[in-house]
């Protein structure tokens, strides 16, 4: 297999590019990739990946939503100084979203949404649409986005239900 750490960033997102446009994104050195991106991508930014993907299980295991600013305070990082770094594509969650397709997890990322839809656990239509991009680019079939954030939601929710007693 080939030593991901010596190739450029370049040559990491060409291989990742075409690994999806030819729907071979749950190959296993797809999801190589993915990690050795997302570590690259930690050092840029404040914001802590692990940190950031034991809130969101914790929100799964709890069974809630969490907000964008909960997020940003799991790295502390003040969500003034997290707000660019969180959405957009090669953003916080995009990158999340791919360490959660590289390991296994559901999208926990479904969890995270805006302080007005946190009761509710509703993405707001920006987010949604990020959020749909981000599914798509990974492979998976969307048709109606809404619906498929539902799922996914409830996807995690399930995960968590199962990792409850072990989380304990």
């Amino acid at each position: 297999m080939t030593n991901v750490e010596t190739k450029t960033d370049a040559e990491i997102d060409s291989w990742i590019r075409n690994y999806e446009s030819k729907g071979g994104t749950s190959a296993p050195f797809y999801g190589a990739l993915l990690e050795e991106r997302a570590r690259r991508s930690q050092a840029k930014h404040k914001l802590d990946f692990n940190r950031s993907l034991e809130h969101l299980k914790r929100a799964a295991i709890g069974q809630v939503c969490t907000t964008y600013g909960a997020l940003a305070a799991a790295s502390n990082v003040a969500w003034s100084q997290a707000r660019h770094q969180m959405n957009g594509p090669n953003g916080h969650l995009d990158r999340l979203l791919d360490i959660c397709h590289a390991r296994g997890l559901p999208m926990l990322t479904a969890l995270c949404v805006n302080h007005d839809g946190v009761a509710d656990g509703e993405l707001g239509e920006g987010a949604l649409t990020g959020f749909a991009a981000g599914a798509r680019r990974l492979g998976l079939a969307v048709g109606d986005a809404r619906m498929f954030h539902h799922q996914m939601r409830d996807e995690c929710w399930l995960w968590g239900k199962s990792h409850a007693r072990t989380a304990r």
